[in-house]
């Protein structure tokens, strides 16, 4: 029952402001998010990368107010891909990106967000890097598609993400699974009805799993992001039966999330990206992940206990 109310609170300016002010958060907060200032998401990239991880990173932002919001996300993005380069990090970090900060729910957002993520996805191209187009609420899934298949018109490696709670998946993973295509497989993290998403826990495993053998048994790349131990499993028993070698998919966690597993995997030859978020509007990030799993809300618990 604790993860709608987290979710609910996610979007709450007076949970916002209270958890916020509390002076535990900032030190849990770094556990799942890679510092607020560009130079900090560097470091830890190039720490991880170091250790013989990927990496794709994500600018926090979203539901921008206004255009110039908007504008000022897309600059965040285009500094952070200059900065990928001079350090020679394009090869091993691409960039995500989720449209509601490109302005996405403004009037007019569908264009606005298009234009703003063109300009990122040009300047990622001319560094050697791709971009990944994260999905949000249902509400937005058709928007976000179009304009992924509109980018991949000229830039055929930028990635689209699929939430395996909605009931549309399975035909969304049919329609990208093509060649040449990048799709991460996620469960889902955001509060939606019984209309569109499945609500049970082994549904949208159940689901997951189904989505999953699509995109491995299709001709793209497959970014299969989950921590579930038994759903690693099924993923690299699918993979064998299917043919696919290690470099025609990857494994995907979160900055801050079962760190062994990441390196043990990635000892055993399989590409493990890690998807590291940084910046100031971390609260909606932070709370989605209090309610995604018990075990971080537990840690968060307990630090409040222990420094309270």
């Amino acid at each position: 029952m604790l993860g709608p109310v987290l979710l609910a609170a996610a979007r709450s300016d007076n949970v916002r402001r209270l958890v916020s002010a509390a002076p535990v958060t900032r030190s849990v907060v770094n556990r799942f998010v890679a510092g607020e200032r560009l130079d900090e998401s560097v470091a830890v990239t190039t720490a991880l990368v170091d250790r013989g991880l990927d990496v794709t990173l994500d600018h926090l932002g979203e539901d921008v107010t206004g255009r110039a919001e908007a504008l000022r996300s897309r600059d965040a993005y285009l500094a952070l891909i200059d900065r990928l380069a001079a350090e020679h990090l394009g090869a091993r970090a691409e960039v995500s990106v989720k449209l509601s900060a490109f302005g996405q729910a403004l009037p007019g957002g569908h264009d606005i967000a298009y234009r703003n993520v063109l300009d990122v996805v040009e300047a990622a191209t001319a560094v050697g890097t791709t971009v990944t187009l994260d999905m949000e609420d249902h509400t937005t899934a058709d928007s976000t598609l179009a304009i992924h298949a509109d980018l991949r018109g000229r830039f055929p490696r930028t990635g689209a993400v699929v939430q395996s709670y909605l009931f549309r998946t399975e035909k969304d993973c049919l329609a990208l699974a093509g060649t040449g295509s990048r799709v991460r497989l996620v469960k889902g993290a955001y509060r939606e009805p019984a209309s569109v998403a499945h609500q049970d826990k082994h549904e949208v495993d159940r689901s997951y799993v189904r989505c999953l053998r699509i995109l491995l048994a299709g001709s793209g790349h497959p970014m299969i992001a989950t921590h579930d131990p038994r759903l690693i499993r099924v993923a690299q028993s699918l993979a064998a039966r299917l043919g696919r070698t290690p470099d025609a998919y990857e494994f995907q966690m979160l900055y801050g999330i079962r760190e062994a597993e990441q390196e043990r995997l990635a000892g055993l030859g399989h590409r493990v990206r890690v998807y590291v978020p940084y910046g100031t509007d971390w609260y909606g990030y932070f709370m989605r992940r209090l309610a995604e799993r018990p075990a971080n809300l537990a840690f968060f618990a307990r630090s409040l206990v222990s420094r309270g």
